[in-house]
């Protein structure tokens, strides 16, 4: 069971680097606008640029790979690299829960981001966290 759920942290580390990658390249999707996506995903007027949405969507693709013990370094290495990135997501979790977002990416402050942000990031992180604190 245990190993059913690092396959699925990592599935959704996947998807959501391929949504980083389409930001990167212009798409909204899946809102309407880039200033809807900017407000609601960033917390801000604008969306960051395509080297910052790709450079995300290449950590979490790193991460997929670290969960499913890839062999893209030494197993010590990889396991540093899982407890980095469940340590990454915890305290992501922890901020956007108490609704400091902002603390770790300054300009977060929407309300629309900072209502999503409690509802739906920060429980999204910390199951994150706990599926790849798993994978160790």
């Amino acid at each position: 069971m245990r190993r059913l759920g690092v396959r699925l942290t990592a599935l959704v580390f996947m998807v959501i680097a391929v949504l980083h990658v389409a930001w990167g390249r212009g798409s909204s999707v899946p809102f309407r606008s880039r200033s809807e996506l900017a407000d609601a995903v960033v917390g801000s007027d604008s969306v960051p640029p395509p080297p910052a949405c790709y450079a995300v969507a290449a950590a979490l693709a790193g991460a997929a790979a670290l969960l499913l013990d890839v062999p893209i370094a030494p197993r010590p290495v990889r396991r540093l690299g899982r407890r980095v990135a469940a340590g990454v997501l915890l305290v992501r979790g922890v901020a956007g829960a108490s609704g400091r977002t902002d603390l770790l990416v300054p300009g977060s402050v929407s309300p629309r981001f900072r209502r999503l942000d409690r509802r739906f990031f920060a429980p999204l992180c910390l199951a994150l966290a706990a599926g790849a604190a798993a994978a160790n």
